[in-house]
């Protein structure tokens, strides 16, 4: 019980790294596409993004192969639950692209 804690504490850590790091790219994105200065954004973002991340995983890995593996995994759900909930209403994806079609 006293050992599967700290991994429980692993996989929590690796889902809120996971959401800092794509919620703050989806973030980025949104306010340096509107920005006279995107480039500013967009490198300090992934600067700060991947401090944090990489400071997280050496944190809560302490050496410990199953802690980092469990972190990457919650890091990795926590992307693909980022992305979902990012994602355009389905509508909005059909109108995106029947309209791709009809570019030059």
């Amino acid at each position: 019980m006293h050992e599967i804690l700290p991994l429980a504490g692993a996989l929590a850590t690796g889902v809120v790294l996971g959401i800092m790091f794509f919620g703050g790219l989806w973030w980025t994105v949104a306010r340096g596409m509107s920005s006279p200065r995107p480039a500013l954004w967009f490198v300090g973002s992934k600067l700060v993004r991947t401090a944090l991340a990489l400071g997280g995983f050496y944190l809560v890995g302490g050496g410990r192969w199953e802690r980092w593996l469990l972190c990457l995994l919650g890091f990795v759900l926590a992307r693909l639950a980022t992305s979902r909930l990012t994602r355009p209403p389905m509508q909005d994806r059909f109108v995106h692209a029947a309209g791709a079609g009809n570019a030059p």
